[in-house]
């Protein structure tokens, strides 16, 4: 199980995660959900889409809803520090021979797509439509008072490989989860761009499939008044997991599930990472404090169902261990 020293000169430079896009059955079922319950604002709508953002966001979106018969993940983004990033990034996938388009995408610039070694889709791009950010408009804060994305997270099959992939392109590493013995295995791993605990993360499963999309709540107290607003909305079998703390990031949660399953992680009070010599912290898989500092042992359903990733095939995961999970 090696681990790598971090790259800091990158082919190319990602800044951040930026938005993912969700294929969904119901649009109005999907609205009540993000808007009317979760409190995202609307940037843009029409009878196919649905563009959403928190209160922080200047982009022009970090969620679209898109009305589909293929409930998946349609794509996830990266936002890169300039043009010039996307033609180096395409250099440097064509020379692994990666795939490159570069597709039409509503109110975004220049958009790179490909793939990374495990068959995961990524779009990059440097410029969205900006909009007016909504942080001191406090009338805005609604249901869950959502600030901006926080974090992707996702199955892959080779944590190994994906952990790998992104520490090239500059991703270091935060924390982990390994497995037990003399020869320890990576079952988990954290990765960040921007000084936080982590803006990408994988998880060993069947895949590649999306996770979660983590998003930031500016204390514990919104993630607390959102179970009021879910349990009083019709949405109380939607909380799926918590409220609670993992020791993982510190991160206090509570993990939702919108009307066609894709998950959501109401998410607060992790930590800086900006030093370059940041050292990793290392849980073992069998640390039960590892996952939940405190609060209720996670269910099967979050160890198992993820959303699949449009038109990517799934396989089994190449590491066989299992994590204990609640009866």
């Amino acid at each position: 199980m090696p681990l790598r020293d971090p790259v800091f000169n990158p082919p190319f430079n990602i800044v951040r995660a930026s938005h993912v896009e969700l294929g969904v059955s119901d649009l109005a079922k999907s609205r009540a959900f993000y808007v009317d319950c979760l409190g995202y604002i609307v940037s843009d709508e029409d009878k196919d889409a649905l563009y959403l953002r928190g209160v922080e966001e200047r982009n022009h979106h970090s969620v679209v809803l898109r009305k589909s018969d293929d409930i998946a993940a349609l794509a996830i983004g990266f936002k890169v520090g300039a043009e010039e990033d996307l033609d180096k990034a395409a250099v440097w996938l064509e020379r692994r021979k990666l795939p490159v388009s570069w597709p039409n995408v509503p109110f975004q610039g220049r958009t790179l797509r490909t793939v990374d070694p495990v068959g995961m889709p990524i779009d990059l791009y440097f410029k969205m439509d900006r909009v007016k950010p909504m942080l001191q408009k406090y009338a805005a804060y609604q249901g869950a008072r959502i600030q901006r994305i926080d974090h992707i997270n996702c199955f892959t099959p080779d944590v190994q490989a994906s952990y790998d992939f992104y520490t090239e392109l500059g991703f270091r590493l935060t924390e982990t989860t390994e497995t037990e013995g003399a020869d320890p295995k990576l079952w988990a791993v954290w990765m960040q761009r921007r000084g936080s605990t982590h803006d990408l993360a994988f998880t060993n499963g069947r895949g590649p499939r999306l996770h979660h999309i983590g998003v930031w709540n500016s204390n514990t107290l919104d993630i607390l008044h959102t179970c009021d607003v879910l349990a009083t909305s019709g949405y109380l079998a939607n909380m799926e997991r918590g409220p609670g703390r993992h020791g993982i990031a510190n991160a206090f949660f509570l993990y939702v599930r919108d009307p066609d399953g894709h998950r959501v992680e109401l998410f607060t009070s992790d930590y800086l990472t900006v030093d370059t010599d940041h050292e990793p912290i290392r849980w073992t898989l069998d640390d039960p404090q590892r996952q939940t500092l405190w609060g209720h042992p996670a269910p099967k359903s979050w160890f198992d169902e993820g959303t699949p990733f449009a038109g990517v095939p799934v396989r089994d995961p190449v590491l066989a261990a299992r994590p204990v999970v609640a009866r």
